[in-house]
């Protein structure tokens, strides 16, 4: 169910966004920076995004190599969701563009609930 790639990019960061530039993509690669995740627990931390929207960027993630679901036969399902190693190459440049956001929104007066750690790049 992924997205239709292309088949040339003029450039690397294009190819990039392609891969991680949905709504939800670099937050939910965020979160699971370090921890797996039941998809429960993933829509509380992303309770603005709409289960549908949720889902579909989580099969896109996982249909481009960079996060795995793991789905466990009880009942009711139980699904997590975790990082794979290409998903784990992204963590800097997802803890960079966490640092930016810090940044940026200080600079502009905006409040964020987020709580800092490690200079802003622990915990997203």
């Amino acid at each position: 169910m992924a997205k239709q790639r292309q088949a040339e990019y003029k450039c690397p960061l294009e190819a990039t966004m392609d891969i991680i530039g949905g709504k939800y993509k670099g937050v939910i690669i965020g979160h699971l920076i370090d921890r797996t995740l039941r998809y429960s627990e993933l829509q509380k931390l992303i309770s603005h995004a709409t289960p549908k929207m949720l889902i579909q960027q989580l099969k896109e993630l996982e249909a481009d190599g960079i996060v795995q679901r793991k789905l466990y036969p009880v009942v009711p399902p139980k699904t997590e969701y975790s990082l794979t190693e290409r998903g784990k190459t992204l963590i800097p440049a997802i803890i960079e563009l966490n640092k930016w956001g810090l940044s940026y929104l200080k600079e502009m007066n905006i409040p964020c609930r987020y709580k800092e750690q490690n200079n802003g790049a622990e915990k997203i």
